[in-house]
């Protein structure tokens, strides 16, 4: 099993048995970098951050680019998440921003979150991406009387400050009319979180990316890379680039020792994702599934689902806290008991998949794009990277080629350093911990 903190390289490990992979045709495998090389920009990741950066370094900025990718494009978090489109990354609340920063720092970010869903909507009709987006709308589940008024004050505070709505849901019309949820007491609904196929998202940008002219090497992986006094030296198992600009693009698939500028600012956090086997009209009847929008609920540990279009129900959440153990069956059991308590007319479906992958989590709960010295990176999306990731790409290559981005800490500051970072696999096992009991009180 991979694990970005303890393996040297995702090199020769098998793509995820996931859903995605089950029902998406990869494109034929890229030659790996062989020999010596120069590049005006080297992107080390081939996911939905390093393709779109390099697309737009090429793009829109007329840059030569070459992505080096460990694996294969489809290996890594990009391909393995439940495909959620939302307006937001972090676990901070508008009102939380604006009481650490203030109010117009707030509102900024609430911009760039909510460009972000936009931005993915125009790359999927200018690439004509056929990535199966779903229905409009995200529901989020309240697991508690509590969590329900909390949701209120927080739409309360975006209608007033941001300018956007939220409907409220009452637990009789989301039974009725979204999901029969036998855990909930009501729902908040946004309008703008969709759901989508995110491996065929991925081809998609790789496709656009080569179109633009973009070199995608798989198979490469980066032993090394060192700054030099006209860019930067990167050394893989069969080859090296010089490049005069470097971006770091593995989020949570970053592996140790590529240099000082990520060295313990994120925390690989494993979350894993059951798919049914497709239900049946009278199945989705009686487990009280009238909807294809995308839904999470307030836990701390969260859970999260939705139909897919051929009717399976995807169902995530936490896995383990260490990689050794991200294959014990516990896990898919644990999940399977949480689906069958929320639709208790599920316990008998079987399972056609499961799998797991790494998200990357930032010790502020932000991501950060930041730049220095002719590097940059885009990490720490919490688990929304699927949108997020477009706007942090574009924001990325636009710093990379001196255009100023907002003044937010979002693209001011780098990732905080995790104090004792060698132990804070330990902090997330004593968090899980305080998380499941704080979910068990409401």
């Amino acid at each position: 099993m991979y694990d970005p903190l303890i393996s040297s390289s995702a090199a020769g490990q098998p793509l995820a048995a996931s859903y995605w992979a089950s029902t998406a045709e990869l494109a034929p495998v890229r030659e790996p970098l062989k020999g010596h090389t120069q590049t005006d920009v080297a992107v080390i990741g081939g996911g939905f951050t390093g393709l779109l950066t390099a697309w737009y370094l090429a793009s829109e900025y007329g840059r030569e680019v070459t992505l080096l990718e460990a694996n294969r494009v489809g290996f890594g978090a990009s391909a393995r998440n439940g495909g959620f489109v939302l307006k937001g990354s972090g676990r901070l609340g508008y009102a939380q921003m604006a009481s650490r920063w203030d109010l117009d720092t707030a509102k900024g970010i609430y911009r760039e979150f909510s460009e972000a869903v936009v931005r993915v909507e125009d790359i999927i009709r200018q690439g004509q991406i056929d990535c199966e987006p779903q229905e409009r709308g995200y529901l989020k589940i309240a697991h508690s009387a509590k969590a329900m008024a909390t949701l209120q004050s927080g739409a309360d505070f975006i209608a007033r400050y941001m300018g956007q709505g939220a409907e409220f849901i009452t637990p009789e019309r989301l039974k009725s009319e979204y999901l029969c949820h036998q855990q909930s007491f009501g729902a908040l609904r946004l309008n703008d979180g969709f759901g989508l196929h995110p491996l065929k998202l991925l081809l998609g940008y790789a496709r656009m990316a080569e179109q633009s002219g973009v070199c995608i090497h798989e198979g490469s992986t980066v032993l090394s890379s060192h700054r030099e006094q006209d860019g930067y030296l990167l050394h893989t198992d069969n080859g090296s680039v010089k490049a005069s600009t470097l971006v770091y693009a593995g989020n949570a698939y970053t592996q140790q020792g590529l240099g000082d500028m990520l060295s313990g600012r994120f925390l690989p956090i494993l979350s894993n994702v059951i798919v049914t086997e497709p239900l049946s009209q009278e199945q989705l009847n009686q487990a009280g599934l009238h909807s294809h929008q995308v839904a999470m609920d307030t836990r701390v540990l969260k859970y999260y689902y939705r139909l897919l279009p051929d009717n399976r129900l995807l169902f995530g959440g936490r896995g383990a806290v260490w990689g050794r153990d991200a294959d014990n069956p516990v896990y898919v059991k644990r999940l399977k008991q949480a689906m069958n308590s929320a639709f208790p007319a599920l316990a008998s479906v079987e399972l056609s998949h499961h799998w797991h992958g790494w998200l990357a989590a930032s010790l502020d709960d932000m991501p950060h794009i930041y730049t220095d010295k002719g590097a940059g990176y885009s990490m720490g999306y919490c688990g929304a990277g699927v949108s997020f990731s477009a706007q942090a790409a574009w924001r990325l290559a636009g710093m990379l080629c001196n255009v100023k981005a907002p003044a937010l800490p979002l693209y001011a500051t780098p990732l905080p350093s995790f104090p004792m970072a060698s132990l804070r696999r330990l902090g997330q096992w004593g968090f899980y911990h305080y998380g499941r009991l704080r979910d068990s009180l409401g």
